[in-house]
């Protein structure tokens, strides 16, 4: 597999483990089922688009078409995951406290009403802004370290072909 998906994936992982101490630090509630959920701090979609798009900026160049398609589509997805799965987040907060107030209203009437409670619709879709940032600069640090740390191996397979080729 691609060395750049690779450092992504590594990234998003990353992203994904640091939701449950972040979570621990600003409510006191451990929760280690944070990894496998959407939303939270930091963005693990702004994390692997924006490591994957430095990775490229730094092995290829600013001018190619990698590096290109790489941020147009970084820049879609961060703005989705801020924009529409947060909203759509929100949106799920109400619908989810309308089953509340639809059971306070049968509570009022004395007309018997029989109804299988619905599970709650998932509440974090979506980031706040400060979360896609945030997984954004995680990101561009993962990125570049992947950069750094591979570095290294492009340079001795140059030598190994010239040495192959003498």
């Amino acid at each position: 597999m691609n060395k750049g998906v690779y450092v992504a994936l590594l990234s998003i992982g990353l992203a994904q483990g640091l939701k449950i101490p972040i979570h621990y630090a600003k409510t006191g509630k451990f929760q280690p089922d944070l990894f496998f959920q959407t939303g939270g701090m930091p963005s693990s979609h702004s994390a692997g688009v924006s490591s994957l798009t430095t990775y490229i900026a730094l092995q290829r160049g600013l001018p190619t078409i990698d590096f290109a398609l790489s941020l147009i589509y970084g820049l879609i997805v961060m703005y989705d995951a801020q924009g529409i799965r947060r909203q759509t987040g929100e949106l799920t907060l109400k619908v989810n406290d309308l089953d509340e107030l639809i059971d306070k209203i049968h509570k009022d009437e004395s007309v018997e009403f029989e109804e299988k409670s619905p599970d709650r619709l998932k509440e974090m879709l979506g980031h706040q802004p400060q979360e896609v940032i945030g997984g954004a600069l995680l990101g561009v640090v993962t990125g570049t370290v992947g950069h750094l740390l591979t570095k290294k191996d492009r340079k001795l397979s140059k030598y190994k072909v010239k040495f192959r080729k003498e």
